[in-house]
């Protein structure tokens, strides 16, 4: 049975990664990762990944403001993110949310964008990946009540926060995606939420080019490494790394149900 990973979350239209995209790919390849999806963080740039995912069949792409940018993008309306939706090749809505660790944008702007693009999931029922940092409380709050107004589909990213909003996050339908932070020495109590998510709600992500995993921190991340988060999370819940990547693989397309299943994916289904 072949192992089939994705990097449900990565930057490949950032500079250190489409410049050498080729190389990226390949070993991407060879470390089983078979999909990727490549985030948007500017809806006026959405350009730069949409040619990234209409060339190359493994990867896939989203439409979103990233809350660094909020103010920025703060006349994107929620008519645009569902129009552009539309495209095959977009998948998911985001990432957009809350950061409070950066004084990027307003936490005004940050939550008004966070709330047309919930409303954009909500209609289109694509996931809409959430960026949250530092800002736990109001990122809960906003989830609760808006789930009020009608469900609609999520994913928690590069979960870094604590057990509160990861707690709330599942009550309210989510899935949480961990990096290759949990594999830092310093995140024990995050590697204590990681093991204990249920096996039906858990993703894998490289953020590349960030947050690169042991062995490979101080080094631009890429997806080929999401593979080394993998066998450290199969590691953590006392499973096999095959048994581990074929439930995240499983969550992923179930969660992000735009994405055709490959044929190399039916090879990874357990007899």
């Amino acid at each position: 049975m072949k192992t089939f990973i994705v990097d449900s979350h990565c930057h490949l239209d950032f500079k250190v990664l489409q410049e050498n995209i080729d190389d990226v790919l390949k070993r991407a390849e060879l470390a089983d990762v078979d999909l990727m999806v490549t985030i948007s963080t500017k809806v006026r740039e959405f350009d730069k990944i949409r040619v990234l995912a209409e060339s190359h069949d493994n990867i896939f792409c989203t439409i979103g403001t990233h809350p660094h940018n909020a103010d920025e993008e703060i006349d994107v309306t929620l008519d645009e993110i569902v129009e552009i939706s539309k495209h095959p090749k977009v998948v998911g809505i985001g990432e957009a949310g809350l950061d409070y660790h950066y004084d990027n944008s307003s936490p005004k702007a940050q939550a008004r964008g966070f709330r047309t693009h919930i409303a954009a999931a909500r209609q289109t029922g694509l996931p809409l990946i959430i960026h949250a940092r530092s800002a736990d409380q109001d990122t809960a709050d906003i989830l609760t009540e808006e789930t009020g107004k009608g469900a609609f589909p999520f994913v928690l990213h590069c979960f870094t926060a604590g057990q509160m909003l990861a707690e709330t996050g599942l009550q309210l339908g989510g899935y949480i995606s961990f990096s290759g932070v949990v594999t830092f020495k310093a995140a024990d109590e995050l590697r204590e939420i990681a093991r204990d998510v249920p096996h039906d709600r858990i993703l894998i992500e490289t953020d590349a080019p960030y947050l690169a995993p042991v062995p490979m921190r101080g080094r631009p991340n890429e997806p080929s490494y999401v593979r080394y988060t993998a066998e450290a999370l199969a590691e953590l819940r006392n499973t096999s790394l095959e048994k581990f990547a074929h439930e995240t693989t499983d969550n992923f397309f179930r969660l992000f149900s735009k994405v055709p299943k490959p044929q190399a994916y039916f090879g990874n289904l357990p007899a």
